[in-house]
Parts: C-alpha cells; structure tokens; sequence
C-alpha cells in the first residue's frame, strides 16, 4: 500500500505555509511553522530518530545565501555582469539553462550486503553555491537512511511481536473451548489466530464485515455463536469459495441462533497442546506474590473461570498496547515522509530547480514510503479484537482500542482564575483582621497556636505540594518530558496543570474561608460561646476532603482520584506490590510530608480523646502519642525502604542497596531529630545531629549524582550530563545550591532555634516543612526529566505486558 508523496493531505500548517509571500525575505518564517508542528508530533522517547528537520533547514539556508549574488563592489556601485545588451533578451524566448531541471539529481538503491541504503547524486555542483547543494543531498541521504533503519528495526520487532501474540490467542481460544465446555465435539478441527501472516484483507472488505456484524444483537447469545457468525462472515467476506459452499454458509448463519448442533462447523483451536502449556505467575499483587514464593513462577492451568477472566485482561491489554504501537509507528512513517517532502519543496523554491520529484518516487520505494506491513497488521489486530474481545461488536472495540485524547475545558481555567483571586483577597482579609485586632499579642495566641493551627497547616502542606506538582505539569509539558507515560496514566482522564492548579486553588479558598470563620468565631463576643462548634470547623473540612476523595460517583476527576488512592494502597501493602514508577515517586512525596502526618496525628488525639471541648491540648503529655509521633514520621522513609528491597529481589541491581540504605539513615536520622523535639537531652541532640549530617550528604549526593544524573566529570555539559532539555546550564547549577541548601532546614532543630521572638514554635515548625515540600518540588522536575532521557536513549515508549501463558516454542508449531 504505497502512498502518492506528491499529494499528501495539507494540514493548518501547510495552507499557512503555503498562502506566506514569496516575496518575503524571512526564509524561515514559513518553514518554522511546519518546525513547530513536527516537533509537536513527535514520540518524545524516538525524537532522535525522526529525520532532523532544524539541521536540514540550516544547510538549506545556507543554500539559499550562497545562491545570492554579490549585492556591492568596493565603490558601492552595483555589480552587473555582461547583461546590458540583453534587455530584451526575454522576447526571444531563448535561456541559457545548463540542463534539464529533471537532470539536477539522480537517486540510485545502493544494496550492501544485508542492508539497503538510499543515495541520491546532485549534477550541479559546479554551479554557483552547489558545494552547498552537495551538503544539503549528503546530509538529507544520512537522515533518511537513519529513519529508514530505525523504522525496518521497529517493523520487525513488531512482526515477531505479533506471532508471539498469534499463539497466546490460539492458547486462549482453546482455553476458553475448555472452561466454556460447548455441547459439541471439536475433533479434527483447527482455529489459528495469524496476526504476522502473508494475507490479509482490504480495509474496505474488513470494514464492510465488521459493519455488519456491528448491527447484529448480540443479547441472549453466547460468545462461542457470536464468534462463530463472524467467523463465517469473515470467511463468506474474504473467502473464494464457490456457489455451493456460500450456500451453505449462508445455512449455516440462518440457522446458527436457534440450534448448536452446526456449532462444529466452527473451527477452533486444538486443544492437544493445552496440557504443555503453563500459566504465568507475575509477582505483582498480593496474591499473585505469595502464590510465587510458594509455589513457582509457571503453574500448570488448572481450566477455571478466574483463570480464563485474568487471561483475558492481560490479552486485551497486551492487544491494545500492540495496536497502540502499531499507529504510532504508522505516524512515525507518514510524519516523516511529510518532512522529506516539505524540505525537498523548499530546496525547489530556494533553487529553481525539480528535484523533489525524483527524491519522493525513492522514498516512496523505500520500506517508508510503503507501510503495507503495518496497515495490515493493524486490520489484523482490530478483526481479531472485536471477535475476540468486543463480541463482534466494532464500535465497543474500536472504542477501547484507539487513543483517548484528553480534552481541554475553558471552564476550568476560569474557575481556577476565580478560585486564585478569591483565596488572594481572603489573605488579604485574614491579614487585615489580625493586624487591626492584634492577634499575635492577644492572651489565647499561644492557645491558638498549639491547638488550631496544627489543624489548619495540614491543609497548607496539602497546597502548596499541589502547586509545586501543578508547575512541575507545566514545565514538564513544555520542555517534551513525557510523564503521563512514565506514570502510567489512564489516557484521555490525566490531569494538566490546570486541572491540578483548579483543585489546589479551590481547597485554598474552603481552608482559608474556615480560617476566617474560625477567627471571627474566636473574637465575636456572640459567638464566643459556642466553643465546641469553633472546634469542629477543622473537621468538617478534613471530613469534607475525605469524602470528595472516596467518592464513588464520576465528579471532580473520578479517575485520577482512584489512581491515587490505588497507588496509595500499594504504599500500604509494600513490598508485596510490585514497585512501579508512579508508586516508588509518590512514596517519595510523601517523605516531604512528615509533619502532615503528623498533623494527621494530632486530629486523632484531639478530637479522639476529647481535647476540642475543653479547648486544651493534652496530646503532649501522653507517652502513646510521643510514641506514634516517632512511628509517623519513619512511615514514608520505611515504606521506599521496603520498596527497595523489591526491586533488588526483582532487578537483581546493587544500586537498589545502597538507595535502601539511604532510606534507612534518613529513618535513623529522623527519629534522632523527633526524640530532640521531645527535649530527650543533650544525648538525644548529639546523635541528632550526627546522624542527620550522615543522612544529608548522603541523600543529596544521591539527588544530584544518582536521582538527578548531573556532576559527570567527562560530559559535553561540564559537571552536568550530555543531555539537557533547559537551554540555560545555570539552572542546573541553582538546583543543585537550593537542594543542597533546603535539605539543611532541619539544623534548626538541633541548634536550639525552637521558637523565634517574633515566631511560635509551631509556626517555625511549618515552614521548615514548607521549605521541603518546596525543595521536593524542585526534585521532581529533574528526576522525571532524567527518567524521561533514561527512556529516550533507549527508545522505550511503552511499558512492557505480560503474557498470561508460557509454553515451548517448538512443541506449539508441531500442535499447531
């Protein structure tokens, strides 16, 4: 299926390219736009490999100057070749052109050995500025090869990809004959799924068969007589068969609803070769972990339902991440077919010359100017999908199979403007309340302190995270880190910064507008007396949170709740989750946390035990709190402790030891630190700061060095990495001084700065927090931008799935 570069679909970029002035003299004015577009289009982890357009654009330019003439001699006077006397040369109709246009370039297929490279060979290099033509022909040729490899390299992968997943669906389809159990015999008959065969049909014939087979009910009947009519249907669609056998598939559709007896003209897969097949035991759950320390990894099937339904959701995952692949990879191909083309019209209007054309019919020949593997592949996957996995019905597998594209909403932005202004102005109002009422020099300030503001400063931490990781989204986005698929994320329901920037600012306004209320309750002679109810507000809020996040209904980003609270209860069973990206980086937000826990803490003791009625806080007196305030804060730094030790058994990687033992002197360190709070003495302060000097060199070398990339000794970057995505190197270099400078916040501690003349204890306590959920904010950016380069040098653009079934290769052929 070869496509005509000649007339490829013109884009809002095209007509914009195509209606810029010729007269311009801005040469990359128009070609920016197209610049812009194909950098947006761009797999972020293949960016290497996509032809390089900006290179080709600066050798064109060079092109284009060099064929300029020599505008001034030395007196200023304009320089004019012997061309008077040619005035009305263009009457005669006669040009002194050096050759055919047609003639300027010759593109030859050159075969060395295994491998095919694509040359072309410029004639005019003897004209004026052809030494740079010549450049422009050899650098085009190297990137084409280049993209040429990479997308044969892709294809077959994918082709041995689909032959692996060819006989994990004959396994399935057997396996579903077995637990189904049919009223039918199924001998001598044979069903084999080929996803990477040599046939396959028309786009029009599939589309037509799946169209109507979409229009079928399907309620009442079972999956087998669904499968079964399209399968004939496929047959009657694509088959040869002469008149008598179409007859007698069409007897067998009119009649396979109301009997099963023609159920055997079904052609299922054997089912000889199911006793050697094993089933896959990922240790990723709970279960799935024990079953694999007790037993081994690969388990004899034993034809159960809950087997067949866990085999069935990893085959559709691993069929749509491979149909998934399969578009990419044709996006890939088109995108940069469209590239050749733009640049090679370009080089047509900076030279005059019609060379495009010979160049397009060699791309057009090349493996990348004819994607027939693919597109067939991709008719392939879908018509196995919706028979397989939709009940025949296409739209409901089209639907799961294709991309959801996450839609931005004006109303959000809106709302988040009108959220920010209204937690502005109720700053604004708390500030003035405090310092025309003189608060902080009021007898209950230091009530207040120890028992209402712990309450409200949860909140705060809460916040401020959220629009560090609202800014982070946004920086992110715009420097191409790819972070919804390093995180894992449903497509079409992540959350932009926006999103994340709304919800922080609208829990800002019901924190602040209860802060307000609180203090005017507290003041307002009327109200003073109902203190119990004062004391609740808090509560209220906290509770009111709590339900929005557990909420089962589809409001306020269902989706993105619930990967959340699941990625927080993998937190909670470590390590027997298997550890992914999204749950090792929020264990290591919630590190950056401590005293929101602790926070967390002091609700339960105050209303728990009843401190909120009579207004006085007792927690500190009690050993069972001075307890938990130890076990809180070492909560985080244990769980990333544990998660370590996963990924060692799993990746067998040392460097997981030494990041475990990182955790575990943090660990050390902070419950140091918490008996130094606790006025343990001087002891208890000595070892707080020894260890915590331990801990902070430690972890800061391991932010920079390790988590971060930077401080190579031998990059092209000096003392950072070869790659960075932030054009300015100085902002590594602040990075690193504010990490470094942030970690050191908890000196205060052990240098007796417990409470300033014009600061209480719990105030200096919250912005030390403060100052690390700040500098974990700074963190995050540089560690996913690592992650992100990690993957892009590798060329990982998707997560790996695991197949439900393990067998012997040789021995599936000779069954099959």
């Amino acid at each position: 299926m070869k496509r005509n570069l000649h007339s490829l679909p013109k884009t809002k970029t095209h007509e914009a390219e195509l209606m810029t002035p010729t007269k311009s003299k801005d040469f990359g004015s128009a070609k920016m736009k197209f610049g812009k577009e194909f950098l947006s289009q761009m797999v972020p982890e293949w960016q290497e490999a996509y032809l390089d357009y900006n290179l080709l654009k600066e050798v064109l330019k060079d092109v284009s100057l060099s064929r300029q003439p020599k505008a001034c001699d030395a007196a200023g006077r304009l320089k004019r070749k012997v061309s008077l006397y040619r005035a009305f040369s263009g009457l005669t109709g006669r040009r002194n052109s050096p050759k055919k246009q047609e003639d300027a370039i010759l593109t030859n297929i050159v075969q060395s050995g295994s491998e095919e490279s694509y040359q072309s060979m410029f004639f005019m290099s003897s004209d004026q500025g052809g030494e740079n033509e010549v450049v422009f022909f050899r650098r085009l040729d190297d990137e084409f090869n280049k993209v040429v490899r990479f997308y044969k390299k892709k294809v077959g992968e994918l082709m041995v990809e689909a032959d692996e997943l060819s006989q994990q669906m004959d396994i399935l389809i057997a396996l579903r004959i077995k637990v189904e159990k049919p009223e039918v015999s199924f001998e001598d008959v044979d069903e084999h799924v080929d996803l990477a065969g040599s046939a396959a049909s028309s786009t029009s014939t599939v589309n037509s068969i799946n169209a109507r087979t979409s229009d079928l009910v399907f309620e009442g009947r079972s999956r087998l007589e669904v499968t079964q009519e399209v399968e004939m249907e496929d047959e009657a669609a694509l088959g040869d068969e002469d008149v008598e056998e179409k007859e007698a598939k069409s007897y067998r559709r009119k009649t396979s609803r109301g009997t099963t007896s023609t159920i055997k003209e079904l052609r299922p897969a054997s089912l000889e070769f199911l006793p050697h097949v094993r089933i896959n035991v990922s240790p990723e759950t709970p279960v799935s972990t024990l079953k694999y320390m007790v037993t081994s990894s690969k388990a004899r099937l034993s034809y159960n339902k809950t087997e067949l339904r866990r085999s069935e959701e990893l085959m559709t995952r691993a069929m749509i991440q491979f149909y998934q692949k399969l578009q990419v990879l044709k996006g890939y191909s088109f995108l940069n077919t469209l590239a050749i083309s733009k640049i090679m019209k370009k080089y047509d209007k900076v030279t005059s010359r019609k060379a495009s054309n010979a160049y397009l019919e060699m791309v057009e020949k090349s493996p990348l100017g004819s994607t027939i593997e693919v597109t067939r592949l991709i008719e392939r996957v879908e018509t196995a999908f919706i028979k397989h996995f939709a009940n025949g019905n296409r739209r409901r597998g089209m639907d799961i199979l294709r991309r959801k594209i996450r839609r931005e909403r004006h109303g959000i932005t809106f709302f988040s403007g009108f959220f920010f202004g209204c937690a502005f102005a109720l700053v604004v109002a708390i500030s003035v309340i405090i310092h025309v009422r003189n608060i902080f020099k009021s007898e209950g300030r230091t009530q207040y302190m120890d028992n209402i503001f712990p309450l409200y400063s949860l909140f705060g931490f809460i916040i401020l995270h959220m629009m560090m990781y609202s800014a982070n989204i946004y920086f992110w986005r715009r420097y191409r880190v790819n972070y919804t698929f390093m995180f894992g994320f449903k497509q079409g329901t992540e959350l932009g910064h926006r999103e994340v920037f709304f919800l922080s600012s609208g829990l800002a306004v019901l924190t602040l507008a209860c802060i307000l209320s609180n203090l005017d309750m507290e003041i307002d002679p009327k109200t003073k007396s109902f203190e119990a109810i004062t004391e609740l507000i808090p509560l209220a809020l906290l509770t009111a949170v709590l339900l929005i996040i557990f909420c089962p209904f589809d409001i306020i980003f269902r989706s993105s709740r619930f990967f959340l609270i699941c990625s927080a209860f993998h937190l909670v069973c470590s390590p027997f989750y298997k550890v992914t990206l999204q749950d090792f980086f929020l264990a290591d937000q919630l590190t950056s946390q401590v005293q929101a826990f602790r926070s967390l803490e002091f609700y339960i003791c105050y209303y728990g035990w009843g401190d909120f009625i009579r207004r006085s806080n007792t927690c500190s007196e009690s050993k069972i709190f001075e307890a938990f305030y130890f076990v809180v804060a070492i909560i985080p730094y244990w769980i990333r402790t544990l998660q370590c030790l996963r990924r060692l058994l799993e990746e067998k990687d040392v460097m997981h030891v030494f990041n475990g033992l990182k955790y575990f002197s943090t660990v050390i360190a902070l419950a140091m630190r918490t008996g130094n709070d606790l006025n343990m003495g001087m002891t208890w302060r000595n070892l707080a700061a020894v260890s915590s000097a331990i801990a902070t060199i430690y972890g800061t070398y391991w932010d920079i060095v390790c988590d971060w990339g930077l401080l190579r000794r031998g990059s092209k970057n000096p003392w950072l990495r070869d790659k960075l995505l932030i054009p300015h190197k100085s902002v590594y270099f602040v990075a690193i001084v504010m990490n470094i400078l942030l970690r050191l916040a908890w000196m205060q501690s052990v240098l007796g700065f417990r409470e300033a003349p014009f600061l209480h204890r719990q105030a200096l306590i919250a912005i030390v927090a403060v100052l690390e959920i700040i500098r974990r904010g700074i963190w995050n950016f540089f560690r996913m931008e690592n992650e992100h380069l990690n993957n892009v040098g590798k060329y990982r653009a998707f997560n790996s799935v695991p197949l439900p079934f393990d067998y012997d290769h040789d021995e599936m052929r000779t069954q099959l």
